[in-house]
C-alpha cells in the first residue's frame, strides 16, 4: 500500500499524466503507461507472499489502472508484461494467473471507453477490483490441477488478494481523484483572480487617474491616490467642472470589501456625477442621492461620502460630509485645521435624511486633504493604528508641498508604519490645493 502511494503521487504529478488529464493520449504517453503499470505489475508478484505453492499479489492492480488511465491497449499492453513474467515463473496456476492479469487489463480499458475517459469514483474503482480478483480466483478453480489443491489455494488467498488489489486501487484513484479535483479548484481559482484583475481594471478606469487632469487650468492642483485592499474595494474619488469657475470634489468609502463593495462603489460614484449641478449645493446633492440608495437596498450597505465645491476664481468651498472623515486644510501660513463636524449620516441608511453645509474659503497656497479610513486606521505587525497624531505630523511636515507631493508622502508614510503587514482596508488619499484668488471670509455652519 506503502509503494502504491508513492507511485500515485509520483505518476499525477508527471508530465504524462498531466497530459493524459487533457485528453492527449498519443504513442508516447501511451507506452509511458503500459512501462510503468507493467513494471508494476512485475513488482507485484515479486512482492507477494509464497502460499500454497502460489503467491499472494497485487499483480493485476498494474494492468487494472493502466486500463483505467489509457485504456483497452494500455490495459493490454501493461497486462501483457505482468503476463510474460508470471508465465516464466511457472508453478500451478500459471495459466489462470497468466490470463486474469491480460484480462483484467482490457477489462479496465473497455471501463475506459465506456466512461469516455473519465475515471471511475473510489467505490467503482475498489468494486471492479474485487470482481476482477474473484474472476482470477474462479479460473484458478477451472484451469489450475489437481483441483484439491487449487480449492485450499483460493480458500486461502480470496479474501487477502480481493482486500488487498482493492484497497491498492481505491487508495490510486482516491489520490489521482484528489488531484483533479485540486487542478479544477486551481483553474477555477485562476479564472476568478483573472476576471477580479479585470474587475479592477475597470473599477480604477471609472476614478480619474490622470494628473494634472486639467493642465490648462493654473489657478489649482488636484491629485489622488486609491489603493484597494483586495483585488478591488470600496473606496472611490472623483473630481469634474460643472461650470468654467466651479470643481465638483468628493471622496466615498462604502462598507465591507470585495466585490459587493466595487458594486456599490460604482454605483454611487454614477449617482453623485449624474445628480451633481451648478444649480444644487453638496447638501442637496447628497440628499438626493441617499434617496436613490435607500431605495430597494435589500444588500443594507452603506458609503461615506464628503463632498465639495470649489468656486475657482475665489477659493470659495461649500461642502457636505454623509459621515465622513472630517478633511484637514493645510494653510499656507504653517497652520493645519481640521473641518467641522457637519450634521450627516452614511449615504444608503436612511430615507429622507436632510444633510448640513459648511462654507470656508481657501487662502492662496492653501491645500485641503481629503482621506479614507484606510489611512488612520492602517496597522502595523503589532496590531498598532497609524492613528491621526501621525497623519497631522505628516500633513505638517508637508504643508506647502505640491498635490501630488502631499499624497503621496502620506501614502508611503502609511506603508512604512504598516511593514509587512497585510493592508486591512482600502487607501484613499485626496489633495486639492488652490494657487490664487480674494480669500472670502469664513461662515458659520448651516443646515
Amino acid at each position: 500500500m506503502s509503494v502504491i502511494i508513492v507511485l500515485a503521487y509520483v505518476v499525477t504529478r508527471s508530465r504524462v499524466f498531466t497530459s493524459i488529464l487533457k485528453g492527449e493520449l498519443d504513442l508516447k504517453n501511451q507506452l509511458c503507461l503500459i512501462g510503468v503499470f507493467g513494471l508494476f505489475s512485475i513488482y507485484g508478484t515479486l512482492s507477494g507472499i509464497q502460499l500454497l505453492g502460489a503467491i499472494a499479489n497485487i499483480r493485476d492492480l498494474g494492468p487494472m489502472i493502466a486500463g483505467l488511465m489509457g485504456g483497452p491497449i494500455v490495459g493490454l499492453g501493461a497486462g501483457l508484461i505482468g503476463a510474460a513474467h508470471r508465465y516464466f515463473l511457472g508453478g500451478m496456476t500459471v495459466l489462470p494467473c497468466t490470463i486474469s492479469t491480460v484480462i483484467a487489463g482490457l477489462a479496465g480499458g473497455m471501463i475506459f471507453v465506456l466512461r469516455r475517459g473519465q475515471l471511475p469514483g473510489v467505490a467503482f474503482a475498489a468494486l471492479f477490483a474485487a470482481l476482477m480478483e474473484s474472476l482470477h480466483m474462479g479460473l484458478t478453480l477451472l484451469l489450475a490441477s489437481p483441483y484439491q489443491a487449487a480449492l485450499a489455494l483460493v480458500k486461502q488467498l480470496s479474501l487477502p488478494m480481493v482486500l488487498a488489489n482493492s484497497l491498492g486501487i481505491g487508495i490510486f484513484t482516491f489520490i489521482v481523484a484528489n488531484l483533479i479535483k485540486e487542478r479544477e479548484t486551481e483553474a477555477v481559482k485562476k479564472r476568478i483572480e483573472g476576471e477580479l484583475q479585470v474587475a479592477r481594471e475597470i473599477q480604477m478606469s471609472i476614478v480619474p487617474k490622470i494628473f494634472p487632469p486639467f493642465p490648462n487650468r493654473k489657478e489649482f492642483d488636484i491629485h489622488a491616490v486609491l489603493e484597494p485592499a483586495r483585488e478591488v474595494g470600496g473606496d472611490l474619488y472623483d473630481f469634474f467642472l460643472l461650470n468654467e469657475d466651479t470643481l465638483c470634489f468628493l471622496v466615498g468609502d462604502v462598507s465591507g470589501k470585495g466585490v459587493p463593495a466595487s458594486l456599490f462603489m460604482a454605483v454611487t460614484k454614477t449617482l453623485l456625477k449624474a445628480r451633481a449641478h451648478e444649480e444644487l449645493t453638496p447638501e442637496q446633492i447628497l440628499d438626493a442621492v441617499n434617496n436613490e440608495l435607500c431605495a430597494d437596498n435589500d444588500s443594507a450597505m452603506f458609503v461615506t461620502v464628503f463632498l465639495g465645491i470649489l468656486h475657482i476664481p475665489s477659493g470659495h468651498v461649500k461642502c457636505s460630509n454623509a459621515g465622513h472623515n472630517r478633511p484637514f486644510v493645510l494653510r499656507a501660513d504653517g497652520s493645519l485645521e481640521k473641518l467641522p463636524k457637519m450634521r450627516g449620516i452614511a449615504l444608503g441608511v436612511m430615507e429622507g435624511f436632510s444633510f448640513a453645509s459648511y462654507d470656508f474659503s481657501l487662502q492662496r497656497g492653501d491645500t485641503i486633504l481629503l482621506y479614507t479610513d484606510g489611512i488612520n486606521e492602517a496597522m502595523n505587525p503589532a496590531g498598532e493604528l497609524f492613528g491621526e497624531e501621525r497623519l497631522e505630523e505628516i500633513l505638517k511636515n508637508n504643508i506647502n508641498a505640491a498635490a501630488a507631493g502631499l499624497t503621496r508622502a502620506l501614502k508611503d508614510a502609511v506603508r512604512d508604519f504598516a511593514g509587512g503587514a497585510e493592508q486591512s482596508d482600502d487607501i484613499t488619499v485626496m489633495a486639492l490645493k488652490w494657487h490664487q484668488g480674494t480669500p472670502l471670509k469664513c461662515q458659520e455652519q448651516h443646515s
